[in-house]
């Protein structure tokens, strides 16, 4: 069975279909997804569907890329993840992709919501879920300056050459890859999925974007993530049901959560 790190079900296309999408993650042997927040707007539908379904579980955080988003203090945050179903502080990060005409220095605001957000992770014990694009030194750098390495998490939509996955899994984090690692363009990333040890990868689609080949260009859905881990089963050479296993164990093991029998 395969587990979906990362999703946000609660969009706009999967939420209006969400029994569906529910029926095809067991078709496809998805037991279990977390459901992402990225803005604290949003964050009941969020709390809501993770709330009304024992296989989903909810993060309480704020994108990095959400420049607009209400700016979240600790003590929120901390408040917040109290919920139950909450089980990580993100997605988080910098992502510096789309500067719009800003230097990385006109950036502090995200690199102090990145550290807000390291610090609840703290004060709750709870992992965090780190979003990096174009922006890996000064990521790895504030984690290594908050200590973040002391709850650990993972990196999640992984696409870092290698060097930079060994810099994460250095501070104690995971590496979550996604259907970018079925593109046939995405080297870098089929080299990580190779090399990273197996006690430390999770999958997942970050749907409702990236999803893997055969249905990329298509709307993505946590049912997915079981081609997501084929695929990276077919690259180290393993049995798929051997990656699943294991990827499964990772989650529920990061996350300390009491794993399903057979797990």
């Amino acid at each position: 069975m395969f587990v979906d790190s990362h999703c946000h079900i609660n969009f706009e296309g999967l939420a209006d279909r969400l029994p569906q999408v529910l029926e095809r993650m067991r078709e496809h042997a998805v037991t279990h997804a977390l459901c992402v927040s990225v803005d604290l707007e949003t964050l009941p539908s969020v709390l809501d569907i993770a709330t009304r379904h024992d296989n989903i579980y909810a993060s309480v955080g704020v994108h990095p890329d959400h420049q607009d988003a209400r700016e979240p203090s600790v003590a929120e945050l901390v408040e917040l993840a109290q919920h139950p179903k909450v089980i990580a502080i993100g997605e988080t990060g910098l992502d510096y992709y789309r500067l719009e005409g800003r230097t990385i220095d006109e950036m502090e605001w995200q690199r102090e919501r990145f550290r807000t957000h390291i610090r609840a992770a703290h004060a709750t014990k709870k992992p965090l879920i780190i979003h990096t694009r174009a922006s890996a030194d000064d990521t790895l750098r504030i984690m290594a300056e908050e200590r973040a390495g002391d709850t650990g998490g993972v990196m999640h939509c992984f696409t870092e050459p290698w060097a930079v996955a060994e810099r994460a899994l250095e501070q104690n984090f995971h590496i979550s890859l996604s259907g970018i690692v079925t593109f046939k363009s995405a080297v870098d990333v089929q080299d990580v999925a190779r090399r990273v040890p197996l006690d430390r990868l999770l999958i997942e689609t970050d749907s409702p974007y990236l999803a893997p080949v055969p249905y990329r260009g298509k709307p993505n859905e946590p049912a997915y993530v079981s081609y997501v881990g084929r695929f990276i089963a077919q690259q180290r050479e393993m049995p798929d049901e051997a990656l699943a296993a294991a990827t499964t164990r990772n989650f529920f093991r990061l996350f300390g959560l009491q794993a399903p029998v057979g797990a």
